[in-house]
């Protein structure tokens, strides 16, 4: 059985999932979908058509599911889907999608979501990732696993954050940034890869030395950024990571974050 503070408001409609904990004064919309062994802590307000996967924790004063900071919106019936095991503390907010944008906003399970962190409208976000102090998405971003975002940072709008990325503290990212890659600075610049979320995924020694070789004949070798790239594809083959990069980098719509003296 869910266990439902007196003083939380359930609207009609509204599903609460086995052994979930609804805490004081909380507001559950009429078309929420709670999963089970979920805890809201208290003041937590979900609304929208916002769903939570099985065994979410969420702090006080949290708001999901709320309207798109977009003057498009005219109140469509566009929806939120957070995955199972994700914690969202204070103050936290992640917004339904746009009909423009395909009416969803969709995060991933495991993720860890600290203090007034934001996800907007229309944003795709991996599974364990974690979401510093104040970390911010625009609208439409693409941001992969195990991301971490470092507080007081935000991403612009329609930009993609490859898997398995390090963004540092207080960085303004608008441009997409390649998968195992380390950004940083107030506007953000490609530092280097992220080799110690690369070993904590056991990447081996010689799988980081293919790596890192890759990573500077793209980024630092002789000629162009255009003609590295075109001399550095016949490389996918040598490790998986490398024919994510360059997989990445062919799908993309938007400028590359590059490091500050590539060309």
């Amino acid at each position: 059985m869910s266990k439902i503070d007196p003083t939380a408001r359930i609207a009609d409609g509204a599903v609460i999932g086995d052994g979930s904990e609804i805490g004081p004064y909380c507001i559950i919309g009429p078309n929420v979908v709670i999963g089970a062994n979920c805890k809201l802590i208290g003041h937590v307000t979900v609304i929208g058509h916002t769903s939570l996967g099985d065994g979410c924790v969420i702090s006080p004063f949290a708001v999901l599911g709320g309207a798109p900071q977009d003057l498009s919106y005219k109140g469509e019936p566009t929806k939120l889907e957070i995955g199972s095991g994700c914690t969202i503390r204070e103050g936290a907010t992640m917004n339904v999608g746009t009909i423009k944008g395909g009416g969803l906003t969709r995060v991933g399970k495991g993720g860890y979501f600290m203090n007034n962190s934001h996800v907007g409208h229309d944003c795709v976000v991996g599974d364990n990732v974690i979401f510093a102090t104040s970390a911010t998405l625009g609208g439409h971003c693409e941001i992969g696993d195990a991301v971490y975002i470092g507080g007081l940072s935000a991403v612009h709008q329609f930009t993609r954050v490859g898997p398995y990325v390090m963004v540092g503290g207080v960085c303004g990212v608008r441009d997409d940034v390649i998968p195992y890659g380390l950004v940083n600075g107030q506007y953000a610049v490609l530092e280097s890869l992220n080799l110690i979320g690369m070993k904590r995924r056991k990447f081996t020694r010689q799988r980081l030395a293919t790596v890192r070789g890759f990573y500077q004949k793209l980024f630092h070798g002789p000629g162009t950024f255009a003609e590295r790239l075109e001399a550095a594809r016949p490389l996918a083959g040598e490790d998986p990571a490398i024919a994510e990069i360059l997989d990445f980098i062919g799908k993309g719509k938007r400028p590359l974050c590059l490091p500050a003296i590539a060309k």
